[in-house]
């Protein structure tokens, strides 16, 4: 049998409503009665029933995390990330993937998941600035990413074309001039999102160098992942382009660079330098070990976190959305000729 709030009560020696008071974290109990019934808690192994807790005080002690894709290693350790500053301020996670659709996207700021939470940290990919108005909810919502800039929640963003231009000009100052892009925008400029804005980070980048854009080594991917990445930088080699480095707009696509690379035969950095973005673990274990942008993933998840915390503290009040933008920093590895062991 599961141990029961009546079990603790016997063994602490005192009522259930003080136990009760303690779960529920009442500021008027004495810390000698805290300590004896948290001990009883653990004692006796009591998980306090969520459901029934929530109906008392409003709250289930839970928060919800919408993602695109876990599959993608830039989400699954943002994930990691967030339910561990969530579990340091007492909080579980339901983790939710929308697979990146529309209507997934839509259901998770709507729909009725959203009852057994508190609040949502949420990463839309789907969504843009059309849809602002879906996120105009009285619920606690916090937005990840860089897709509806000028919504009414708060958002936890990043320093993605200034970060961009650095990773171009850290290639440009090893002596690079032929840099590719893979992963850009298809169609630029048609919806804001990460590929734009380090698209343009790129052009900036080349701009202030004093070298000419080539639309030939800018290369759109919709996908960004290994097999992507592999595939552009074949097509690259294919073509016969001209390119001494490649400028991956995440560090999934860098690694399939980088194997596409070692399969022509081209030595990483010596024939070509390789730069990712998301400082993803898998990328100080890659042979050679690969250069990336950090984003503050971890920052990133600290803010969401006290962002969304606030707002559910508030109880219904009303207060103008903030945004949070982490710093950045380049990773510097063997992909652009620096030993960095343990980085």
């Amino acid at each position: 049998m599961e141990p029961t709030m009546h079990d603790v009560a016997r063994l602490a020696s005192v009522s259930i409503k003080t136990v009760s008071n303690v779960i529920n974290d009442h500021p008027h109990v004495r810390p000698q009665t805290r300590e004896r019934v948290e001990r009883a808690i653990e004692e006796l192994g009591y998980r306090p029933n969520l459901s029934a807790r929530g109906l008392r005080s409003g709250r289930t002690g839970v928060i919800g995390l919408a993602v695109p894709a876990l599959r993608e290693s830039y989400f699954a350790e943002l994930a990691d990330a967030v339910i561990r500053a969530a579990d340091a301020r007492g909080l579980g996670v339901v983790v939710e993937q929308t697979s990146g659709e529309r209507s997934r996207e839509l259901l998770a700021v709507s729909g009725g998941r959203l009852r057994l939470t508190d609040g949502l940290v949420f990463s839309p990919s789907a969504l843009g600035q059309a849809d602002a108005h879906e996120l105009d909810t009285d619920f606690p919502l916090v937005l990840l990413g860089e897709r509806i800039f000028d919504g009414p929640t708060d958002h936890v963003a990043m320093h993605n074309t200034t970060s961009a231009r650095a990773a171009v000009e850290h290639l440009i100052d090893t002596g690079r001039r032929r840099i590719a892009i893979i992963g850009a925008e298809a169609h630029p400029g048609a919806e804001v999102s990460s590929a734009s804005l380090r698209l343009e980070g790129y052009i900036q980048a080349l701009s202030a160098s004093g070298i000419d854009l080539d639309p030939a080594l800018v290369r759109p991917s919709v996908h960004w992942n290994h097999a992507a990445g592999a595939e552009t930088t074949r097509r690259l080699i294919d073509e016969g382009v001209v390119f001494d480095a490649v400028f991956a707009l995440n560090d999934t696509m860098g690694l399939g660079a980088l194997r596409a690379l070692g399969e022509a035969g081209l030595r990483v950095p010596n024939d070509v330098s390789v730069i990712g973005f998301d400082n993803i673990d898998e990328a100080r274990y890659s042979v050679p070990s690969l250069t990336s942008i950090d984003v503050g993933r971890e920052q990133i998840a600290i803010a969401a976190i006290d962002l969304l915390i606030e707002r559910i503290e508030e109880k219904g009040e009303r207060r103008s959305p903030r945004t949070v933008t982490p710093d950045f920093r380049i990773v510097r590895r063997e992909s652009t000729g620096f030993a960095a062991p343990g980085s």
